[in-house]
């Protein structure tokens, strides 16, 4: 028999304590992000090794979050929900208090297999114990955490590492965790889920592991050592693709997978989950895109880099208990529709406004305007996904949209950040033809520059630094161009996934 929903201020607090263990685990995949340089400073290692500290994370939180809907049936949501919470809070202390950067990617890699059960499991805790009225407003409130922290990350980050010690950007875990653990605690003990005694599916865990190690490594590394002219690259990729299509096969013929394949026999689960992916590939690809070409061009600092990011999130939160409310008497598909013509607009928009000398608000206005597209992006799909499925298959079909949608973000970072060098160099070399002392612009400009008085040299170098700066412009506004064209084409494949579109109750939902 289900149990029967929670109602007043026990919802609250469980939705209050889910949605800050979200928060919690998106900031920490971003907060890192822009302090790279000082923890690699103070550790005493390179750039280029501490991003290890990024990727060792993004990795172990890869491997796990698939294996949530088999631990759940084990153990049981709610127990798996605060042991990771507080597995979570003391690794990300540990964090804090490594004194070396290979002690912090081991704590870090710990963090994120650890992590890897709590968004799963925040989501479907939260639509088995909301009242079915009420599911599309709980996954409003969860998708606006979702959307803000990775915001938050970026300005947190950098606001910390120029201000307090680096350790500073895990210890803030820890409150947050004894916070959760003690709301869950009190709302969720007695509402345990039906576990199961499983077999694990050894061969399945190994190959997942392996498969998915060895590409999410290939994405992070691919760039430094240049993709495929590195035997490393080659490697990996070999490795990484016969483990995966060996792991397909697997699944797809073990009794006790542990990973349920069968959920992409549902059309919308497979649509949702596929338009989710795709979708966040290309907003990730941006978040992480716009403040770097914000500081290498205009030379903004980490901080004001993440506060030119951060207008994204003002609208979501408005907005999205709003749609929540309303949500029922929606079709989804137009929502969704509506949220991909926006990011369409945005990135056309950023795609005319960058050129060299644009203030602050040009780089804010398109990502404020963007929070509409955001707003009406996550829940939407979240519900296309999850719905029409019975709830005791929701944490697994959970973490396996969770999963490609985690994936897909490393997918679009590498994509992105590659793409923007190579385009970058292409543009160099192209714009550098036509300085020659036979090009009468060109001598012009030498000639002004020398006026200012600058020597041969200086104004050469000065010269090199502009190509470099248009050409890092030009190639983003390139990205932006592409990725509002996938956008546009991706309006297309929502409107094949079917109604009625009721969150996990079995092809109902809200009424």
């Amino acid at each position: 028999m289900a149990q029967k929903p929670l109602e007043g201020a026990q919802l609250v607090l469980m939705t209050i304590a889910l949605s800050l263990a979200t928060f919690m685990q998106v900031l920490d995949s971003t907060i890192a992000n822009v302090a790279i340089p000082t923890i690699a400073g103070n550790l005493g290692a390179s750039n280029s090794q501490g991003t290890w500290v990024i990727t060792s994370f993004g990795v172990a939180n890869a491997i796990s979050i698939p294996i949530t809907g088999w631990l759940a049936k084990r153990v049981g949501e709610v127990k798996l929900f605060l042991w990771s919470t507080a597995a979570f809070a003391v690794a990300s202390w540990l964090c804090g208090m490594a004194d070396s950067l290979g002690m912090l990617i081991f704590f870090r890699v710990l963090q994120g297999i650890v992590a890897g059960p709590l968004i799963p499991l925040s989501q479907s805790l939260l639509l088995s114990n909301y009242p079915p009225a009420k599911r599309s407003i709980a996954l409003s409130l969860w998708a606006m955490t979702v959307i803000v922290a990775p915001i938050c990350g970026p300005i947190l980050g950098g606001w910390i590492s120029d201000n307090y010690h680096w350790g500073w950007i895990f210890f803030i875990n820890v409150p947050i965790g004894a916070v959760v653990v003690m709301l869950a605690l009190q709302t969720l003990r007695s509402r345990e889920t039906k576990t199961e005694i499983r077999p694990i599916d050894t061969v399945g865990l190994v190959l997942l592991v392996l498969g998915v190690g060895c590409l999410q490594v290939m994405l992070d590394q691919g760039k430094e050592l240049d993709w495929f002219n590195s035997t490393e690259i080659i490697i990996l990729t070999v490795v990484a693709v016969i483990s995966l299509l060996a792991l397909l096969v697997w699944e797809l013929t073990d009794d006790n997978p542990i990973v349920d394949l069968s959920l992409f026999k549902s059309r919308n689960f497979t649509i949702g989950c596929l338009s989710i992916s795709l979708a966040y590939m290309l907003y990730f690809g941006s978040i992480v895109l716009l403040p770097q070409l914000l500081q290498e061009v205009y030379g903004y600092t980490a901080t004001w880099a993440g506060l030119a990011s951060a207008p994204v999130g003002i609208i979501p939160v408005i907005l999205s208990p709003i749609i929540g409310r309303f949500a029922h008497k929606l079709d989804m598909r137009r929502l969704v529709t509506f949220s991909f013509i926006m990011y369409a607009v945005c990135f056309y928009w950023r795609a005319y406004t960058f050129e060299p000398g644009m203030d602050f608000a040009a780089s804010a206005w398109p990502q404020f305007i963007q929070g509409f597209a955001v707003a009406c992006f996550f829940m939407p799909l979240t519900t296309i996904t999850l719905s029409g499925l019975p709830p005791e298959r929701l944490a697994a079909a959970s973490s396996l949209s969770n999963f490609t949608r985690t994936l897909a973000g490393s997918i679009g970072t590498s994509i992105t950040t590659t793409l923007w060098t190579n385009r970058e160099s292409m543009h160099h070399s192209y714009l550098t033809e036509s300085i020659t002392p036979f090009n009468l612009n060109s001598q012009e400009t030498y000639r002004q520059l020398e006026q200012l008085g600058m020597t041969q040299q200086q104004a050469s170098a000065y010269i090199a630094q502009q190509i470099t700066n248009q050409g890092l412009i030009i190639s983003a506004n390139e990205i932006f161009w592409a990725s509002a064209g996938v956008f546009v084409i991706l309006l297309v494949l929502v409107w094949f996934a079917r109604p009625p579109f009721g969150s996990g109750s079995g092809g109902g939902g809200a009424h």
